[in-house]
């Protein structure tokens, strides 16, 4: 559903829109979908609804090894000026706590793939960590590895940075706890996922600071931030299926497009597809059917 010409939001994501309450967030998760860095023209039914709710779902799971940011989900709670938009409102919102944003995106790699296994084919490496000899395609690495990016406006690319690179933004102290944390999220939530038959392949967190405290904010362990794979039919040496917008790059890979603006416009069958498959994800990672709230 497109946004109600009333919401004029303070800022705008790629695909969450934000509104200031002065000291918190209403973090509204659009049904825009970006590619590459670059949003697409299409959106996708339902995708805001369930980046909202699996967040939620991971903030509860998780809540014992990380603070978040989360205080509402909840209408009755939405600010007067906002009520009348409720119907769109309505399960994918959050009212947040306001957080000092950490400028990088921390991303864990738990298998090789996309960008990674790219890098791992020139030189044995990835984001410069040297991995063994002999890996394929969607190996299981040994273990985990942290591997930060730069978190880039609107229409630019983010750049894989070293850990040492981190530290020269943020600081030692806050980069060694920040990659604690994703390190400790990610294992914790792999596990989980594999109970009920998901691989996360890989994914990206934000963090920020709320009285001093490190926090994890924004969207987490969604289709949107990682790469989910079924595990019945994972194997290793070649692609995977996946509950991820990867369906969606990989059309517009095969498309011809030169991931330079403007991007071209989605087939119906891919925007339906990706909408499914996000659905799918949700459903195998919760345990709960999807029913739509409010508008589409």
């Amino acid at each position: 559903m497109t946004q109600p010409q009333g919401l004029r939001p303070d800022s705008q994501g790629k695909v969450r829109d934000l509104y200031d309450l002065g000291d918190a967030l209403l973090l509204v998760a659009s049904d825009r979908i970006s590619a590459f860095d670059i949003v697409l023209p299409d959106t996708i039914p339902y995708k805001g609804q369930v980046l909202t709710r699996l967040s939620m779902f991971w903030f509860e799971l998780l809540g014992d090894i990380v603070e978040n940011h989360w205080l509402s989900t909840d209408v009755a709670d939405l600010p007067e000026q906002f009520k009348p938009h409720a119907d769109y409102l309505r399960g994918r919102f959050m009212l947040v706590r306001k957080a000092k944003v950490f400028p990088v995106e921390c991303i864990v790699r738990g298998y090789l793939a996309g960008s990674g296994w790219n890098e791992y084919q020139r030189s044995g490496t990835v984001c410069g960590i040297e991995l063994p000899t002999g890996l394929q395609e969607s190996s299981m690495l040994p273990e985990p590895i942290f591997t930060p990016s730069t978190k880039a406006e609107i229409g630019l690319h983010d750049e894989n940075i070293s850990f040492e690179g981190m530290v020269e933004i943020i600081g030692l102290e806050h980069a060694e706890e920040l990659r604690a944390k994703s390190l400790s999220v990610y294992s914790t939530a792999r596990v989980h996922a594999a109970s009920r038959g998901i691989i996360i392949a890989d994914t990206k967190f934000e963090f920020g600071l709320i009285g001093g405290v490190v926090t994890l904010i924004d969207e987490v362990l969604t289709p949107d931030s990682s790469r989910f794979w079924p595990a019945d039919e994972y194997a290793a040496g070649r692609g995977q299926g996946s509950f991820d917008k990867q369906y969606v790059r990989d059309w517009l890979q095969n498309s011809g497009w030169d991931t330079t603006p403007p991007p071209p416009a989605l087939p119906d069958e891919i925007v339906q597809g990706t909408s499914d498959r996000y659905i799918q994800a949700y459903e195998l990672i919760t345990g709960r059917t999807f029913i739509p709230e409010g508008d589409a």
